[in-house]
């Protein structure tokens, strides 16, 4: 089944971080990255005036901010018989007058001639993510780089390579849509339970076995229940805009608003309910036992305790064998709220499928005693010495199995 390439969405992406003559006003206001023979490989030599293009602003806590404007490619010294002064111009925007020296600009040239302009605080989650979806072995530094999406760089879109797309707004199609809509096709246009939606991709998938490779199930059950989910929402949400948003008094504005905001918090409280579930299969086939979102102290409610509520509420069960596990499909600064729950554990673990994680973050968990349980194949997107630390699916499962 063919998954599709980086090739499909990018021709070339330049990456460099940004002087403070680039971004302050009170230094420069021309609105221009001073380019170079490294960004004309990407850009060309001829002049190219108002590329179409998005700007984007992407911080760890924030929905992603978008801005359409242009961009222009041109030297500035065309007519002078021996020298060239390339220069990138951007109109000035909501976005870039949140840029701050340091941040890291990404210029992502995509197939139809657009390009995305994202910007990224230094050394963040999303400039790691970005660093490992292009093919970037570099931090980025004042001097562009740059890599054109082919070859070796040119990678399959994997679990991991889809989540970065869709933070910065490009869902990718999904191959075999005539089976995938064959599948929800008995749901017409509700969204069944969770529950019944986590079931149907398990078993659409009978070759994938949680007990030969338990990374690789979790990964594959999720991916499935994200193509289901997306090609029905994908009906019903065209079936709502074409009845249309009116009221009596013209155009039903906070009706729209109010029906994006329930599909966005939708896809939220689904994906991390999905990710729960398929743990749940994973546990129960190995033969793991375990309590799901059951309350311990001040109301707290972890994820999974293991090997159970009524041993963690045991005073005489000793705790060096009880183990609780967080589960959130994406972090951003939410690792936090796992610290406070089962104080009877004091070292805690959290599986997430958030790729790229950056070195602060991780290395903050580690000061904290929070242990990250990332599956397998999502592992290659961190740093060399953070996969040193970080825990699999199957080293989780044996852990547990020992203490019980």
């Amino acid at each position: 089944m063919r998954r599709g390439l980086l090739s499909d969405y990018f021709e070339g992406v330049a990456v460099k971080k940004l002087s403070a003559v680039e971004t302050s006003p009170d230094v420069s206001n021309q609105h221009e990255v001073n380019g170079s023979a490294v960004l004309r490989a990407l850009l060309g030599d001829a002049d190219r005036k108002k590329i179409p293009a998005n700007f984007i602003w992407l911080e760890q806590e924030q929905q992603a901010i978008t801005v359409e404007a242009y961009i222009s490619w041109y030297d500035a010294r065309r007519r002078h018989p021996k020298r060239t002064e390339y220069r990138l111009y951007y109109p000035g925007n909501e976005i870039t007058q949140m840029m701050r020296e340091g941040d890291v600009l990404f210029l992502a040239m995509r197939k139809d001639g657009s390009a995305l302009v994202i910007f990224t605080p230094a050394d963040s989650t999303i400039q790691n993510q970005l660093l490992w979806l292009f093919g970037l072995e570099r931090q980025p530094e004042l001097q562009f780089q740059i890599q054109e999406i082919e070859g070796r760089k040119d990678a399959e879109l994997d679990f991991a390579a889809r989540y970065i797309l869709d933070e910065i707004g490009i869902e990718p199609e999904e191959p075999e849509v005539d089976t995938l809509d064959s599948m929800i096709e008995p749901f017409g246009l509700e969204f069944p339970s969770t529950r019944i939606f986590s079931d149907l991709a398990r078993s659409s998938l009978p070759e994938v076995s949680a007990n030969d490779d338990p990374d690789a199930a979790l990964v594959k059950w999720i991916e499935r229940e994200e193509q289901l989910f997306r090609r029905l929402e994908r009906r019903i949400v065209a079936g709502r805009i074409e009845t249309g948003f009116s009221s009596e008094n013209g155009a039903d504005v906070d009706g729209f608003l109010s029906f994006s905001l329930s599909v966005q918090n939708r896809r939220k409280s689904r994906a991390g309910a999905a990710l729960e579930n398929h743990l749940e299969k994973i546990f129960a086939d190995n033969g793991i036992r375990f309590s799901r979102g059951v309350v311990t102290e001040n109301k707290n409610k972890p994820d999974f305790l293991f090997p159970g509520i009524d041993e963690y509420r045991d005073p005489a069960y000793p705790e060096a064998r009880l183990t609780m596990l967080g589960s959130k499909s994406t972090l951003k600064d939410r690792w936090r709220q796992v610290l406070s729950e089962a104080a009877r554990i004091p070292d805690k673990h959290l599986l997430t499928l958030e790729p790229g994680i950056s070195e602060n973050q991780t290395s903050e968990m580690r000061a904290k005693a929070l242990q990250l349980v990332v599956p397998a194949s999502i592992q290659v997107t961190f740093s060399a010495s953070q996969r040193e630390w970080l825990m699999k699916v199957s080293d989780f499962l044996n852990l547990v199995r020992g203490r019980q």
